[in-house]
């Protein structure tokens, strides 16, 4: 359900389901979860990007799952539910850059899937983003905690309560996306090269800082930085940088 390649330093996962709008099901869901492992522990890949097969991104979960949900007992929901967050939170923890190109439609827990990247690529017109959980009497609950962190309650309750769907441009007005282009899997190779150049230990440990100190007070967060802060001018690549800095290399 999903093709992967590897370009340069950069691991490219296509949700590959173009006859189910790549909608998600419980064996994507774990096809995706097994292939971030796989990227994870290949020192060759130093960051990700996920996109859609055909004009869809991601179209949330299809209709036949969504049956067999209705069905299911509150134990088979809550194991599905469980095993969706954890793909949610692989991805948010990803120890290097993840990028979402949005080709088209992501919606639901596609456009999930897109919140939990670092970066946010999207086409200004073809691509639009929506939690629509709400016109069918579900909550998007898992989803909610990774909007917020996004753009924050105010915007997340327009999205989340009018359940409409808005376009690329204004995904991209609002903050949610952070680049437009007209070829989102070239504009996302390229910015991959561009965070590729740069300390992979580095990207590590700022990636897990900003994680961890949007729960922290501002006292606990000085007091965790002061603590990374000390660990990272001990690192081999932080040697090198400062003293090719010095030399005036690259």
């Amino acid at each position: 359900m999903i093709r992967t390649e590897i370009k340069n330093s950069t691991g490219i996962i296509i949700l590959s389901r173009p006859e189910k709008r790549n909608a998600l099901n419980s064996e994507l869901v774990d096809e995706l979860k097994k292939q971030l492992s796989t990227y994870k522990e290949n020192i060759n890949v130093k960051s990700i990007i996920i996109t859609g097969e055909g004009n869809t991104f991601c179209a949330g979960a299809d209709l036949e799952y969504l049956k067999m949900l209705s069905g299911y007992s509150v134990l088979e929901n809550q194991k599905d539910s469980k095993s969706l967050a954890e793909l949610y939170l692989m991805l948010y923890e990803f120890p290097k850059p993840t990028i979402a190109a949005i080709n088209g439609a992501a919606i639901a827990g596609g456009c999930g899937l897109a919140s939990v990247c670092d970066f946010i690529i999207a086409n200004p017109e073809k691509s639009e983003f929506g939690y629509p959980e709400v016109k069918i009497g579900f909550i998007p609950a898992i989803v909610s905690i990774f909007l917020i962190k996004k753009v924050g309650e105010g915007l997340a309750k327009q999205l989340l309560l009018e359940g409409e769907l808005i376009s690329g441009k204004r995904a991209y007005e609002i903050g949610f996306v952070n680049y437009l282009a007209e070829n989102v899997l070239d504009e996302a190779i390229i910015l991959s090269e561009k965070i590729n150049s740069n300390s992979a230990s580095s990207l590590k440990m700022t990636k897990t800082m900003i994680n961890n100190i949007s729960n922290l007070s501002a006292r606990e967060a000085v007091e965790h930085c002061i603590s990374l802060n000390t660990i990272s001018r001990s690192t081999e690549d932080f040697k090198k940088g400062i003293e090719a800095f010095l030399n005036k290399d690259k």
